[in-house]
């Protein structure tokens, strides 16, 4: 009887600590994301990562606490408050955290930091790159194929390196369907205020039909709703950039280059509270669908399905390294500034 009650009482403890561990393992669960613009509702890249990573994790269990900064100066008052108080890990979703993280990993090298599209050397620092490139490539070999003029357009948010990655890849993927194509290329502005100013993005994409573009791709963030606005209003196509696009312009937008921003916040948030996760950093592309062409019932009608076959064997040769124009590829990510 007493080896009976004793076990019992043993049970119960192990079941009390268990518990006790599990509800601290949960309450340590307090991540941060700090975007690198005022709105994360901006359809585009910020967006990417609300939908597809802070929601998610949420659902998981995770406590996520979001910082929207009004200016540069914000970002980092908010990454080092944010450092202070226990978040960890803390994500800077854009390049414009890079500053603002390097100083906090410096500052607090017991929290882990993730950035998205830039490289912060630090050993509690993960950095997170996608092949852009590689998705504009396919972007502009679609652009080209859809093309009646021969001229098709590029509007950027800022004239940067990670841009540059967008306009070199969707240049050379049009070139390999028209040699001749002529490619017109516009930017937004030299602030962040670039991002999300669709009044430009309209006047610009305007200035570009008139000389005759009839495919625009927007590497812009939340300035592309005024290309696409444009585009209905001429009736000419567009292609969206970072999220699924398609559905905000039915039958004009012919795409959107997705890169799965969200989905890397998940993975690699995720990661660090089960014990995977490592710093360093780590570049996602076509393999894997982390960069890759949307389609769906908003643009099947204009990425038909022969443009499909066309793009998915582009897309293995890329993958499998076969491509013709490869190492042209790879200097556009040498070129960005990887």
């Amino acid at each position: 009887m007493f080896y009976k009650i004793s076990v019992l009482i043993l049970s119960m403890i192990l079941m009390y600590f268990s518990t006790a561990v599990a509800v601290e393992r949960n309450a340590t669960r307090k991540a941060a994301v700090v975007y690198d613009r005022p709105s994360k509702f901006d359809h585009s890249f910020n967006q990417a990562v609300f939908d597809n990573g802070v929601i998610k994790l949420k659902v998981h269990g995770v406590e996520v606490k979001e910082f929207e900064p009004a200016n540069s100066v914000q970002i980092e008052k908010g990454i080092l408050k944010l450092a202070a108080r226990g978040y960890n890990p803390i994500v800077g979703v854009g390049y414009a955290t890079a500053p603002a993280i390097a100083r906090a990993a410096n500052l607090y090298p017991q929290v882990s930091f993730i950035i998205i599209d830039s490289v912060v050397e630090a050993p509690n620092v993960q950095s997170i790159l996608f092949k852009e490139e590689q998705g504009a490539y396919l972007a502009g070999k679609l652009a080209a194929l859809k093309s009646h003029s021969g001229i098709i357009g590029f509007i950027g948010g800022m004239d940067i390196p990670l841009i540059d990655k967008f306009s070199c890849g969707y240049e050379l993927g049009a070139q390999s369907v028209n040699s001749d194509i002529k490619i017109l290329k516009n930017y937004l502005g030299s602030t962040l205020h670039a991002w999300n100013d669709p009044s430009k993005g309209l006047e610009l994409a305007i200035y570009q039909i008139e000389q005759q573009a009839d495919v625009i791709f927007s590497a812009a963030g939340g300035s592309g709703l005024g290309v696409f606005q444009a585009a209905k209003d001429y009736q000419i196509n567009a292609i969206g950039v970072d999220s699924n696009q398609n559905m905000l312009q039915p039958g004009i937008i012919l795409t959107s280059m997705v890169k799965r921003v969200g989905r890397a916040v998940f993975k690699n948030v995720m990661s660090f509270y089960q014990g995977t996760w490592q710093p360093g950093v780590f570049q996602y592309g076509l393999e894997s669908n982390w960069v890759d062409l949307a389609k769906d019932k908003y643009n099947q009608d204009v990425y038909t399905e022969e443009f499909e076959r066309i793009i998915n064997k582009e897309k293995a040769l890329i993958i499998n390294h076969e491509l013709e124009r490869l190492s042209l590829l790879n200097e556009c990510a040498i070129s960005g500034g990887q």
